[in-house]
């Protein structure tokens, strides 16, 4: 803060704080005190900020640790599941996988060749159902005639 601000909020001129001793002296003891003030202060967020910046570093080096262990069981995990893979390929002779795919293969042509066979059925069923229907009406038009024998055909 400059002498002008001191000698404003003081209310009074600034040739009276230069004229008058005691009063420059007041004035410079109190900018020295602003400035031991902003000392502390720029000292404080300093520290607040590097207290900030060390607690950010620990819980990064919390979390690294952290994935680090992840990492490891992860990997620990893969292995595992690798060698179970390949105890399972041990088992299988190459003349087994082929008489299996070969089976696969023949399995699935049976298999669309039985949902072809259940359209067609189905639509039989389906024809075969209509059929009857008309044949119901036919025979209950034929038993009104018989009862009713004055009706026209």
């Amino acid at each position: 803060m400059s002498v002008a601000a001191f000698a404003r909020r003081a209310a009074v001129s600034r040739t009276f704080i230069f004229d008058n001793a005691e009063a420059r002296s007041a004035v410079s003891a109190a900018m020295a005190e602003i400035g031991q003030q902003q000392i502390r202060l720029l000292a404080d967020q300093d520290n607040e900020r590097e207290a900030t910046r060390r607690e950010r570093a620990l819980n990064a080096e919390d979390a690294l640790k952290a994935a680090h262990a992840e990492i490891t069981a992860q990997r620990a995990r893969i292995g595992e599941l690798l060698g179970q893979v390949r105890d399972l390929e041990a088992e299988w002779t190459e003349q087994a996988i082929q008489r299996i795919t070969t089976e696969n293969t023949t399995l699935k042509q049976r298999v669309r060749q039985l949902s072809t066979d259940y359209r067609t059925l189905d639509e039989r069923l389906q024809a075969a159902r209509s059929n009857l229907r008309f044949q119901d009406r036919r025979i209950a038009d034929l038993e009104a005639r018989l009862a009713d024998p004055g009706s026209p055909p």
